[in-house]
């Protein structure tokens, strides 16, 4: 895993039953996310201006795939 002052703090939603579920974490001004299934993997990174574009973007609906 890459460099961090601090260890991240890894959350995962309430609705995440079986364990096998996305999650995310901050470190310094980026998003970390993970798999919970694959915790050692490298996390994917993403600035704050991407994940609240993302966050944005699904609460707008966009990627509603009904």
């Amino acid at each position: 895993m890459a460099n961090w002052t601090e260890q991240p703090i890894w959350h995962r939603s309430s609705r995440c039953s079986n364990g096998t579920c996305v999650e995310v974490a901050r470190a310094g001004g980026d998003y970390l996310i993970r798999d919970s299934k694959q915790p050692e993997a490298e996390p994917l990174r993403f600035s704050a201006d991407e994940w609240h574009a993302f966050c944005d973007a699904v609460r707008s609906g966009e990627f509603d795939l009904r």
